[in-house]
């Protein structure tokens, strides 16, 4: 699936071109809105136009979302799971790499939570208009939303992850039991390798290329759905939407710094026994080349040399987990979404229990391993989160606009969060076999 890959946020799809007509939607969605505000607050025209033209078209735009995240998360989250054991030589590489991408992914989301629990920097825009817009847009979401509202709290939770029936929880939009279900069906197919189960896996990844090719479709309407989400925003909210957008920018960067410089060097020194400092020099090509484009794709050759000519690591350990890591070991953008999860909560006044931000969390997390590699993947994934817990997805447009830079930032992290996992899995393999020949010896 890694051939699939092309970058790591909405640019994705290829088109360059497509990428300045949702820039110019957000811009011209933004200024139009910030005018009404200004010049006609209240007016009817513009409620009029909010009700039957700008909220109709963004919730066309969500439902065609909707209606392919189901089998676009499943056929993802199961071929990336499943592709770690195509090199049968190295599946206890591919467990190790399994284990700890959710390990580190874990870490990665938990601290961007608290860092935006802790900054909050959604709080204090306007109450009143951020209840207007939720009453508003209570459709939006449909039956998630309604789910959400019905969600178990504690032992119930936790068997509530393990569907009884995955057609029910498919149809109940109940995303946590179905991602379990594909968890499980993809270790299924890591396990078990017979001609027929090669025909089943190519069969999902051709519901994974359809499913890819319908989302790059329903992306083509997206100028026009961020424009009529920006105008809703910027017509209701005012200026203060400019202020948050820049705190929220402010805490996606925070949060990538803290993985980048904190959780990294502590697995490189304490895991890999690996200068940190000399780990970021010996990279920086390939930091350089992923902020640039975006893409872990492209970046895949450069670190590939990288790792071989720079990081000296074992050949077939290095192209197996960065091959892998392209498409699963995306810290950038599991932190990426939860932040932005709870961001838009927090902007529009929906206080989250403990048990919602671990629905966030987990889903962050399988998202991360999930939907790397899928056209404008986070778009979909964040939309059905935030019904999930009750928030307006159309409060993606609020961040859309600011996505390609922090697309760039994020691709960063997750290329350099690749080549540290194939740093320790390699040292971790190497500690394995010096103990195997220690045993030898010893007998």
């Amino acid at each position: 699936m890694t051939d699939l890959v092309e970058t790591d946020g909405p640019a994705r799809t290829g088109h360059a071109g497509l990428q300045w007509w949702i820039l110019i939607g957000f811009a011209t969605g933004l200024i139009c809105g910030l005018l009404a505000y200004t010049f006609a607050n209240d007016a009817p025209w513009v409620q009029a136009l909010i009700s039957y033209v700008t909220i109709p078209i963004g919730q066309v735009f969500l439902r065609l979302l909707f209606m392919l995240v189901i089998p676009l998360l499943f056929s993802a989250l199961v071929i990336g799971i499943a592709e770690m054991g195509e090199i049968r030589a190295l599946r206890k590489v591919g467990v190790a790499t399994l284990v700890y991408t959710f390990i580190v992914s874990g870490i990665a989301v938990v601290l961007s939570l608290l860092i935006v629990d802790t900054l909050r920097p959604g709080d204090g825009v306007d109450r009143q208009a951020a209840q207007e817009l939720l009453a508003k847009s209570a459709d939006a979401a449909g039956s998630i939303v309604q789910s959400s509202a019905n969600a178990k709290t504690g032992v119930e939770a936790v068997l509530g992850l393990i569907p009884s029936n995955v057609v029910t929880a498919m149809s109940n939009n109940d995303i946590l039991a179905v991602m379990f279900f594909a968890l499980f069906f993809g270790i299924g197919l890591l396990i078990v390798s017979t001609p027929r189960t090669a025909v089943l896996k190519q069969t999902i990844e051709g519901v994974f290329e359809v499913a890819m090719k319908l989302i790059g479709i329903v992306i083509k309407m997206a100028p026009l759905a961020i424009f009529c989400f920006m105008f809703n925003l910027a017509a209701q909210f005012g200026w203060d939407l400019l202020f948050k957008l820049a705190a929220y920018v402010g805490v996606v960067l925070l949060a990538l710094a803290v993985q980048m410089f904190g959780v990294f060097p502590a697995l490189l020194v304490f895991v890999a026994r690996k200068n940190p400092i000399a780990f970021f020099r010996e990279t920086r090509e390939a930091s350089v080349m992923a902020f640039s484009t975006a893409s872990s794709n492209a970046t895949l050759p450069t670190a590939l040399r990288v790792a071989d000519e720079e990081l000296k690591l074992p050949g077939r350990i290095a192209r197996f987990v960065l091959t892998i890591g392209a498409t699963a070991n995306q810290n950038g953008t599991a932190m990426f979404e939860g932040v932005t999860v709870l961001f838009l909560a927090q902007f529009f006044g929906v206080e989250l229990d403990l048990s919602q931000q671990l629905f966030v969390m987990l889903i962050c997390i399988l998202a991360g391993i999930g939907t790397a590699g899928v056209p404008a993947g986070s778009l979909p994934v964040i939309a059905l989160i935030l019904g999930g817990v009750g928030v307006p997805p159309e409060g993606i447009g609020l961040i859309v606009g600011v996505d390609r830079f922090l697309d760039m930032c994020r691709t960063t992290l997750n290329v350099v969060g690749d080549l540290v996992c194939a740093t320790v899995i390699s040292a971790l393999s190497q500690e394995q076999r010096d103990g195997i020949e220690d045993t030898a010896n010893d007998v």
